[in-house]
C-alpha cells in the first residue's frame, strides 16, 4: 500500500487511504461533492470479481431511482475501477454516502503491475435491478474521464438502463449536464 500521505497547511504529512470506486465514484465531479480530499491515484483492475446493479435489500435507491452498481466474487472476471487517494478525514464521509454497502479491503492490479491494497465498498443484501439512466451515465463518463480501458467501456455502455425518466438530485443533475456540454464542446 502506497505510504505517502497528504501534507496538511502546515506541510505535516496526513494519513490517508486508497479507496477502489468502481460506480458513480468513477467520475471526479461526483467523489467530489462530499469526499474533497479524493486525489486521483491510479487506474486498477479488480480481478475475479463482476460488476452487478442492485437495490440494497430491495429497496430502490431514493438518490438514482434504480440499482446501483456492486460487485460479487466470480472466478475469470474483472472490475475496472480508479483509485484515488483520500485523506482520512473524509472516510466517514465515505461511509455515510456508501451505507447501503459494507466496506472491504481488494487487492487490485494498476495497469502499471502494480498490486495494491484498496477499500472499497460491497453491498451483501441485495435484489439485482438495472440501473436507471442518469446513474449509468455517470459511471460512464467517470470511465471515459478516467481512462478505463476502451474495452470495459463499451461493457459498460451496453448496460440496459431502467428507463428511468425524472431527476435524480440537482447536484448530480449539474454534474451530468456540465459532462454533456463538455462532450458537444469537443
Amino acid at each position: 500500500m502506497a505510504t505517502s500521505g497528504f501534507r496538511d497547511q502546515r506541510g505535516q504529512e496526513e494519513e490517508s487511504f486508497l479507496y477502489f470506486a468502481y460506480g458513480s465514484n468513477l467520475l471526479t465531479q461526483r467523489i467530489h461533492l462530499q469526499n474533497p480530499s479524493a486525489r486521483f491515484f491510479r487506474v486498477a483492475r479488480l480481478q475475479d470479481f463482476k460488476l452487478d446493479f442492485g437495490n440494497s435489500e430491495g429497496k430502490e435507491s431514493e438518490v438514482w431511482h434504480g440499482g446501483i452498481a456492486t460487485i460479487f466474487e466470480s472466478p475469470g472476471d474483472e472490475v475496472w475501477g480508479v483509485v484515488w487517494k483520500m485523506n482520512k478525514s473524509n472516510l466517514s464521509s465515505l461511509d455515510k454516502q456508501e451505507k447501503a454497502y459494507a466496506p472491504i479491503k481488494v487487492n487490485v492490479s494498476t495497469q502499471e503491475g502494480e498490486e495494491i491494497i484498496c477499500r472499497t465498498y460491497q453491498m451483501r443484501n441485495y435484489e439485482s435491478a438495472p440501473p436507471s439512466p442518469q446513474y449509468k451515465k455517470v459511471i460512464c463518463m467517470g470511465a471515459k474521464e478516467n481512462g478505463l480501458p476502451p474495452e470495459y467501456r463499451e461493457k459498460l455502455d451496453a448496460i440496459e438502463a431502467n428507463g428511468y425518466q425524472g431527476r435524480v438530485s440537482d447536484d448530480v443533475e449539474d454534474i451530468i449536464r456540465k459532462g454533456e456540454a463538455g462532450l458537444t464542446s469537443t
